[in-house]
């Protein structure tokens, strides 16, 4: 998926980068800031919560909607998320999809472990724009 970089923070060696649904934070990326990059999430690094993770070290949390639940060879399934714009899979087992009682439609969390940074070969009309504070009025009323 297409993203821009939005900063980068050498005293951790990270970089944020917008995509269409929010923000991801990923090992420091060797692009100016504001430029494209392909993200590329992998399923089997993605996992699952039903309610918002807070104390794990995991940095990327993504809530969205479960849209789909596919049986693939045993012992695995593949869970496909709605986050808005991106459709985003996790790789699971089925005795974790029955424990957690996930369906379709369920509202979970994706927790994201490792993001692939691909070239820059990313036009910049397929870049998501980040919402802009407004411009506040520095002569007053």
């Amino acid at each position: 998926m297409p993203a821009r970089v939005l900063r980068h923070d050498p005293q951790y060696g990270m970089s944020t980068l917008f995509f269409a649904d929010g923000e991801l934070r990923v090992p420091m990326v060797d692009a100016p800031i504001d430029a494209g990059v392909s993200v590329t999430i992998e399923a089997r690094d993605v996992s699952i919560a039903l309610s918002r993770p807070m104390d794990v070290s995991i940095t990327n949390r993504l809530p969205g909607r479960i849209e789909q639940i596919l049986p693939l060879e045993s012992p695995y399934v593949r869970v496909t998320f709605d986050l808005g714009a991106t459709k985003l899979h996790a790789l699971v087992t089925l005795e974790s999809v029955e424990r957690l009682a996930l369906e379709p439609d369920l509202s979970a969390w994706a927790m994201i472990k490792s993001v692939a940074i691909g070239p820059g070969a990313v036009r910049p009309s397929e870049l998501p724009r980040p919402r802009r504070w407004p411009a506040s009025d520095s002569d007053g009323p």
